[in-house]
């Protein structure tokens, strides 16, 4: 009974030693586990998820990730090569791809960040400092979109503005140039985007007044399109019914000859079957119309007024 006793004593001295000890560790599935002896790496890293062992007191473990982590960049301003100053937002994905490199180079995930703010934006600043804007902000020579208000003031795109590369073969560019100086951080880069690209402040404004400067020539423009064919609505509307006035007045008059000689035709009809009648009314209606109470009318004997006078008497 007091050898048993002594024996469950030790093992669980034993258990406590381990314990404490550190003799095991587990990896988990998103780890990978770099030992130090005496501050030394011992043997490869381990990858593989589980519990493991190690000497107590004299081997420690380092965890490092095992999963794609993400590198997000500051907006930095770039200049192109054609002198257009711009703000350049990127993000990359990144994983330690040997423990051992990582460990002996950055240590911290910190230190490899700092590291890749370094590589990353300096890399972004060559690339695009070697290729004009166009390069950066187009991805194919896809034909512009333009606005039919765009075509009519004469302010689309060149159309013959090719690039060479586009956007993505400089991310590209961007990505092999990385690679080739993260590769001895035990560090691979997956991945490189540009997430945006915008003019600096100041450039961004005299954009922005060039835009307004161009849309209130192409309103102007629009506005003197339409005063001119208004114009020219009003002057087709005025020769039209100029012309249709005188159409009508001379249609009019032209009923109104016929008229006037047709009723010529029956006075003169009517008239000369009775020629003496005729101008006895005549002279009948000069007299009605000439004389009134008040008028002294003073003839000659061989007047034709008298001698109809003369007759009715």
């Amino acid at each position: 009974m007091k050898n048993a006793r002594i024996v469950g004593i030790g093992i669980f001295a034993l258990l406590v030693v381990f314990g404490f000890g550190g003799v095991f560790y587990i990896v988990d599935e998103t780890q990978q586990v770099l030992i130090l002896q005496f501050g030394q790496p011992r043997g490869a890293p381990d990858t593989t998820a589980g519990l493991k062992f190690k000497l107590p007191f004299i081997q420690k473990t380092n965890y490092f990730d095992k999963r794609f982590l993400e590198w997000d960049g500051d907006p930095n301003e770039v200049t192109t090569r054609d002198k257009r100053y711009i703000h350049v937002d990127s993000y990359a994905r990144w994983r330690i791809s040997d423990p051992l490199k990582y460990f002996q180079r950055v240590q911290t995930e910190q230190g490899a960040q700092s590291r890749l703010d370094d590589i990353l934006d300096g890399e972004t600043r060559n690339v695009i400092a070697s290729h004009d804007l166009i390069e950066v902000v187009r991805s194919s020579n896809r034909e512009f979109a333009v606005s039919p208000d765009e075509i009519a003031g004469g302010s689309a795109p060149d159309s013959n503005e090719t690039i060479e590369l586009g956007r993505r073969q400089l991310a590209l560019e961007v990505l092999r140039n990385a690679q080739a100086r993260t590769e001895d951080l035990g560090i691979e880069i997956l991945d490189f985007r540009f997430k945006r690209l915008n003019y600096v402040a100041e450039v961004r404004v005299e954009v922005y007044s060039r835009m307004i400067s161009e849309r209130q020539r192409i309103a102007e423009q629009f506005r003197s399109e339409g005063a001119g064919e208004a114009a020219r609505i009003n002057g087709e509307r005025e020769r039209d019914l100029q012309q249709i006035t005188s159409e009508a007045y001379r249609v009019a008059q032209e009923v109104k000859g016929r008229a006037d000689a047709e009723a010529a035709d029956v006075y003169a009809d009517a008239y000369s079957r009775d020629a003496e009648f005729y101008r006895f009314l005549k002279t009948m209606e000069v007299l009605k119309q000439t004389l009134d109470s008040n008028t002294v009318l003073v003839l000659s004997t061989d007047s034709e007024l008298l001698h109809y006078l003369g007759r009715s008497r």
